[in-house]
């Protein structure tokens, strides 16, 4: 009898270690992973460097935190860098990471420093939007693979810092500050295929269009306009589900309608 309690104290704490080293080894070895995974997608779809500092992954939680991401500035700017992001959180289902939807419940980043420098007609801002893919096809394509589907439930950017530096002119001023209104995305990927290339671009997309919206009668008009041309070539944001926080029920993209021109699209039914 004593030997069958020995076998079994002994078979329960053996599982209990395996289980144990499964969950380290993922941890560690899963943010790894995943680090590598968004560096990769996301200077694909960008078409510049994308570096993290560090990912951590509590496998118990779902929760996924994002330290130092930085997004490199396209070749001929003097600033290094376009995006610095302070702060990412990801609360998702661990049980749908093997399945070929993952489900994601929050995406929040916060503390995010955006910094757009104008060169000649241009500027860099506007140089990432072009590039950025119009579709699914065209993301897959850019990244070499079609990538897991993604549902998100929540989407918030929040604390978003912008420093535009524009060409200098005798008399007038040549850095302006803004301070974008927190932003919100719900329900991403219900009712189209998302993957982490389109989430991607649908970030910048809609902190693109935070710059247009407040930068509107303080920035050049034509830096505005040129946002809001290179936006309606881009992948779509889903005006629907595009919403700040400071002004509750209302389109973000309300406040840029008559600045790019053309109609609003209708919201889902």
């Amino acid at each position: 009898m004593k030997s069958a309690k020995k076998i079994l104290t002994y078979v329960a704490v053996s599982i209990i270690v395996i289980l144990l080293v499964l969950i380290v080894g993922f941890s560690l070895f899963g943010a790894s992973l995943i680090k590598t995974k968004v560096e990769k997608v996301a200077s694909s779809t960008l078409g510049v460097p994308v570096t993290i500092k560090s990912i951590n992954l509590s496998i118990l939680s779902g929760k996924v935190e994002i330290k130092g991401l930085v997004v490199k500035n396209p070749p001929g700017y003097a600033n290094e860098t376009l995006l610095e992001l302070g702060d990412g959180i990801v609360n998702l289902d661990i049980g749908s990471v093997m399945s070929n939807t993952i489900k994601i419940q929050l995406v929040k980043l916060d503390d995010t420093k955006l910094t757009i420098e104008q060169k000649g007609l241009t500027n860099n801002l506007n140089e990432i939007l072009d590039k950025l893919p119009k579709g699914e096809k065209e993301a897959a394509q850019k990244t070499g693979q079609p990538g897991k589907k993604l549902t998100v439930t929540k989407l918030e950017i929040t604390n978003t810092n912008v420093k535009v530096k524009l060409l200098p002119v005798p008399g007038k001023i040549d850095t302006v500050s803004l301070k974008l209104d927190p932003i919100v995305m719900e329900n991403l990927g219900t009712e189209k295929k998302l993957s982490v290339a389109t989430l991607v671009a649908k970030v910048m997309g809609a902190l693109a269009v935070g710059v247009a919206k407040q930068g509107a009668g303080i920035l050049p008009d034509d830096m505005v306009k040129g946002i809001g041309s290179t936006l309606g070539k881009t992948v779509e944001l889903g005006t629907s589900t595009v919403k700040t926080t400071t002004e509750a029920g209302k389109n973000v993209f309300e406040g840029v309608k008559g600045i790019f021109g053309g109609k609003k699209s209708e919201p889902n039914k």
